[in-house]
């Protein structure tokens, strides 16, 4: 097998600046170091220099466009209010905006559109309040707790809307909004299929029990009501597309069931961005879009990003640490995994698996692993005759992983301190420029842990905010990181 993939310019002609733009400042002299990532949209001088410090800090960063998540958003609202439908829809910025920063992000989303904001877990929905994205601009709910000990007390008084799907759930808000004097807004969550948390249809008569004279009371506001979908990523696959019919007519079964008690749900919601993007019938009053916010589609069973005019918010970057000359024969990393099967060089790629790099992405080859051969995650080199395109070499460790350059370093030109890609918003592996779905790939899992897995030591910088935000959204950020 081949590892590596020239990716020359005449391929890729708007990348015809990148072998002079890496990072220059303050090391190894006065050499322009090879960088196979452009050089960051900078938005002032301030920016460049933020940039170099962030360098500085340390050997990665994860380069977050926000206008492109404006631009993301802005597409699945005009999706969902196309084709006579008239959804709202609401960005999901969980999991701190799946690794991107959670309120860059989620001011990225309302200034594409959107009118509501989900976290999953209550400290989230908190900071968003906290951080001044007041219940007059979006509404925000969230649905993942312990009822036992959840802050539904602080939930109500800041106005988030709060998920109930267990009998205790609805108790322990009930009791919180008692205990305020004030209306807790609840959204029903009910389990069409998916088995994981909300009212089943045999248990759903309880739950009205309970939640109907809570209703009447004013000791809660029956605003939606919801559920998640299991396969709806999957389109090509009949069973599964027959699975998710039976979810919908499932739900649909459940609003009758409120309706007939009293408490129609005023609100709707079952589309994720598989649906959004797929089923405009299931749009409802809400739609969920998650991983679209970010530019990606939820399978790629369903095509590319730009199938539905989507672009990839992030680019993680790294600059390279040790390169050597090593002979052939030579072990590389934990377990000898691989062995150079020439003369070469190798560099380090100064992150791990603390800094998220999946050790699922480990490479190896059939000198090493005994007549086992695995490609591990790919990874976008500059050299002096173009662009290549090479794999993790050997086990990912704790802070590093290794490349098997498959050359002389000195005849590439590759040198420590080289900006490499390990995925961007581009064009796929074949064209010389990997995604996080190729990553996906070679670690067997999918584009969403790529994301949320990256730790907080990655710096996160952010492209294009003051072209996206107004100057009261752009306070609210980390000045360090806005480019």
């Amino acid at each position: 097998m081949s590892t590596t993939t020239s990716a020359q310019n005449p391929m890729n002609p708007d990348r015809t600046a990148d072998r002079s733009t890496g990072p220059s400042a303050g090391v190894a002299g006065p050499r322009h170091f090879l960088s196979a990532v452009p050089e960051p949209d900078f938005s002032s001088d301030g920016g460049r220099g933020r940039y170099e410090e962030a360098l500085r800090r340390y050997p990665g960063q994860a380069i977050v466009d926000l206008r492109a998540m404006r631009d993301n958003m802005r597409r699945l609202v005009s999706m969902c209010t196309s084709e006579g439908s008239h959804a709202a829809v609401m960005g999901v910025v969980k999991a701190d905006a799946y690794g991107h920063g959670l309120i860059p992000s989620a001011l990225a989303a309302l200034a594409g559109g959107a009118t509501w904001l989900g976290t999953a877990q209550s400290h989230e929905a908190l900071l968003l309040r906290r951080a001044g994205i007041g219940p007059d601009r979006c509404r925000i709910l969230t649905w993942v707790y312990d009822g036992a000990r959840v802050p539904f007390d602080e939930l109500i008084a800041a106005d988030i809307d709060v998920s109930v799907g267990s009998l205790p759930g609805i108790d322990a808000v009930a009791a919180a909004a008692r205990r305020l004097g004030r209306k807790a807004r609840v959204h029903v969550k009910v389990d069409t299929g998916f088995g994981r948390n909300g009212f089943t249809p045999a248990g759903f008569d309880e739950a009205l029990r309970r939640l109907v004279p809570l209703a009447r009371e004013g000791v809660i506001d029956v605003v939606g009501q919801w559920s998640h979908l299991a396969v709806a990523d999957s389109p090509d696959v009949p069973e599964f597309v027959a699975s998710t019919d039976r979810q919908i007519a499932s739900f649909h079964d459940f609003t009758r069931r409120m309706s007939e008690a009293g408490i129609a749900p005023r609100i709707r919601h079952l589309a994720n961005t598989a649906a959004t993007l797929s089923r405009p019938d299931i749009r409802f009053e809400l739609t969920r879009p998650g991983i679209g916010l970010y530019g990606y589609e939820p399978d790629p069973a369903m095509g590319r990003p730009s199938t539905y005019g989507l672009r990839p918010a992030m680019r993680l970057q790294a600059q390279l640490s040790t390169v050597k000359d090593v002979e052939a024969g030579h072990g590389i990393s934990y377990g000898r995994t691989y062995l150079t099967p020439d003369d070469t060089s190798t560099a380090i790629v100064p992150l791990g698996y603390a800094d998220g790099i999946n050790r699922a992405a480990s490479g190896f080859d059939m000198q090493g692993a005994r007549h086992v051969e695995k490609p591990g995650g790919p990874v976008r080199v500059m050299t002096a005759q173009g662009l290549r395109l090479l794999r993790v070499s050997g086990r990912v460790c704790m802070d590093q992983f290794i490349l098997d350059l498959h050359g002389s370093a000195s005849e590439l030109g590759v040198r420590e301190g080289d900006t490499v890609e390990l995925f961007g918003p581009g064009r796929g592996e074949a064209l010389g420029e990997p995604t996080a779905d190729d990553w996906a790939r070679a670690a067997d899992t999918i584009s969403y842990t790529v994301f949320t897995c990256l730790s907080n030591r990655i710096p996160r910088l952010y492209e294009h905010a003051p072209e996206v935000l107004d100057d009261g959204d752009l306070a609210l950020l980390d000045p360090d990181t806005i480019l």
